[in-house]
């Protein structure tokens, strides 16, 4: 039988597994399986006890969760539990917990045997102290499960310093579940982050359209220009990839007959890692018949209106030091209308070459593999990005950006797609969906050139969806969110890591 390795431990750790064996000895589970029978949450007394003083609930209840302060004073003792609503005052009595003869539950274990970060259950009933503070007077006591490690708790001084506070970001993303527990506050930003996909899925539900899954692992790539994540699949033999986007099932769902589909989906990019991008990631896509991207800009202005509202309680919020507002409308500008105005280039009619010196003036890296779509995309992102400020839709994209988009009904060389910016970031993308097979398998062949010059992002052609499109999609217009992104925006955090409970990390190395 292999050995185990064991870690090395610190005193505290020695000590904690010294009073596990100890509670042991006496005959204490601690770690008992049985079902313990919580009634009530800390917020709950502290919102509803004062109206309701009177009411037989408070005269018996059951609380859980971890032992967090211990304030000891002889034969009765404070101490306070935090459980997932915030924490609540305990006062515990030896000779209540304790009624015969034997006082070691309050004498031995509570006093010497439990630990701060320890998981206690208590029953008691609800009072307020000579000096106002609300709190459960403890009738029984029990250890629900042991921590062995000491956990990371900041420190004040009498003046109200706060000292080794948890806040290193590494500790923190690595290790989100102690994170949680010392910094609750923190919690506050996965909730709202639930309720911005229940807002977003009660718009689309309220309208009738369906929430659908679509395969992870595919066969081909596609729906956004990316590199993909590999690997094999042995019964089959055949190489499958990780989904960069969910585009092409969902549209092959209107091509088969539904009028609106959608879905939150785990897509995954081989790319880098920064503030705002993270290699697994949450995207919303929605796909609606019979529409078109001005109809999709509206429909995004009332979709995120609500969604402020439903997660911030409000239309503004702050972003950094920016005060955003959600409430429609949002300002309107084409791509090349907003490089225009905040660079001061006029984009319209110039070549590849062109472009390439005006992509260098702006010190963008420019290399053989762009084109001129290329060019353009960093040409914008460097001289208008930044001043998007407020949410703007940028509207009609050249032609070689999109593969998946129709071309523009009234200019020549662009396509019907906007894509909606706030404080400077993307946030969406939308078209007026390609339904022209001819036209998306040329698309699709135009990728496969750029592939050949080397652009690792180029888009996979996708047989099987122009096949379907030769089935008749009927008239479409589809949108991205990246979940990710719109939460920090309504949260008012600066990095993706935030907004992930695991975001992705270098290995650690442990002993």
């Amino acid at each position: 039988m292999p050995n185990r390795m064991e870690p090395t431990l610190n005193e505290q750790q020695l000590l904690r597994r010294q009073s596990l064996e100890q509670l042991r000895a006496l005959g204490i589970d601690p770690y008992p399986a049985a079902l313990y029978p919580v009634n009530c949450l800390a917020a709950n007394i502290r919102s509803e006890y004062a109206s309701s003083e009177e009411d037989p609930k408070w005269k018996t209840v059951v609380l859980a969760g971890r032992l967090m302060t211990r304030r000891i004073m002889g034969k009765a003792a404070f101490a306070d539990l935090q459980d997932s609503s915030g924490r609540i005052q305990i006062y515990v009595n030896r000779d209540e917990i304790c009624p015969d003869e034997n006082k070691d539950l309050y004498n031995t274990v509570f006093k010497k045997l439990l630990d701060i970060g320890d998981i206690i259950g208590v029953k008691g009933h609800v009072f307020t102290t000579q000096t106002g503070e609300l709190s459960v007077h403890a009738t029984e006591l029990i250890l629900l499960s042991k921590c062995l490690n000491p956990l990371p708790l900041p420190k004040q001084d009498a003046e109200g310093n706060v000292y080794d506070a948890f806040t290193d970001p590494e500790s923190r993303y690595r290790m989100r579940y102690v994170d949680l527990v010392v910094n609750p506050q923190f919690k506050e930003t996965f909730i709202k982050r639930t309720k911005v996909i229940q807002s977003l899925r009660n718009t689309f539900n309220a309208k009738g359209y369906l929430e659908v899954e679509t395969p992870i692992l595919q066969t081909v790539h596609g729906g956004a220009a990316a590199r993909p994540f590999m690997t094999h699949h042995n019964a089959l033999d055949i190489p499958l990839y990780l989904r960069i986007a969910n585009e092409l099932f969902l549209k092959r769902l209107i091509v088969g007959g539904f009028d609106g589909v959608y879905e939150f989906a785990k897509n995954f990019r081989n790319e880098g890692i920064d503030r705002t991008h993270n290699p697994e990631f949450t995207g919303l896509e929605i796909y609606v018949a019979y529409k078109d991207y001005y109809w999709m800009m509206d429909f995004v202005e009332e979709m995120l209106e609500t969604c402020a509202n439903d997660v911030a309680g409000s239309t503004k919020v702050m972003v950094g030091d920016n005060e955003i507002s959600f409430a429609k409308p949002y300002v309107r500008l084409t791509m090349a209308e907003a490089i225009k105005k905040h660079g001061n280039i006029d984009i319209e009619g110039k070549s590849e070459a062109e472009l390439g010196a005006e992509a260098k003036k702006l010190g963008c890296e420019v290399t053989a593999q762009m084109g001129v779509a290329k060019l353009i995309d960093e040409i914008f992102g460097a001289c208008a990005e930044k001043h998007l400020i407020q949410p703007t839709f940028i509207t009609d994209y050249p032609i070689e950006m999109s593969p998946l988009t129709k071309k523009h009904r009234s200019k020549p060389g662009l396509v019907e797609r906007f894509e909606l910016f706030v404080n400077g970031k993307e946030i969406a993308n939308a078209y007026t969906e390609l339904n022209d097979p001819i036209d998306q398998r040329e698309r699709f062949e135009d990728q496969l050139k750029l592939a050949a010059r080397g652009d690792e992002e180029a888009m996979a052609y996708d047989h099987d969806f122009v096949r379907a499109l030769e089935y008749a999609m009927p008239p479409s217009s589809g949108l991205g969110v990246g979940i990710d992104r719109l939460t920090m925006m309504l949260t008012n955090q600066q990095s993706i890591q935030e907004v992930l409970f695991f975001p992705q990390m270098r290995p650690e190395k442990f002993d």
